[in-house]
């Protein structure tokens, strides 16, 4: 069984800034990616940073030059460094893992979401 553990949400005000942490654990055999996907109320989650094991990471526009993402692969970890952050960006964020386990095949695994809100 694999998990995902986030931390790190919170209130913020614009400008501000927040860093989002996310550490897989269980039998896990091969981590192919890591990444970060949010969902605002009543919008479809989408992809907000993606960082391929040894490939090119991947950003939404509307989050490029602000935030980045970055692994500690023997941690099995991810972290999204958020900065200049505007109201629009207000959103559950959630951890995803695209990983095999020595004991199933390859998908998708996701924390449980960790809210971030930014509001004056």
């Amino acid at each position: 069984q694999v998990q995902l553990v986030e931390s790190g949400g919170g209130l913020v005000q614009p400008g501000g800034s927040l860093r989002l942490s996310c550490a897989a654990s269980g039998s896990i055999s091969t981590i192919y990616a890591m990444g970060w996907y949010r969902q605002a109320p009543g919008k479809q989650r989408e992809l907000v940073a993606d960082i391929p094991t040894g490939g090119t990471t991947i950003y939404a526009d509307s989050v490029k030059g602000r935030f980045t993402i970055s692994r500690d692969i023997a941690k099995n970890a991810v972290y999204l460094q958020m900065n200049n952050l505007k109201p629009g960006d207000t959103a559950a964020y959630y951890c995803n893992a695209d990983l095999k386990t020595y004991y199933d095949s390859r998908r998708d695994y996701w924390g449980q979401g960790t809210q971030v809100t930014v509001s004056s």
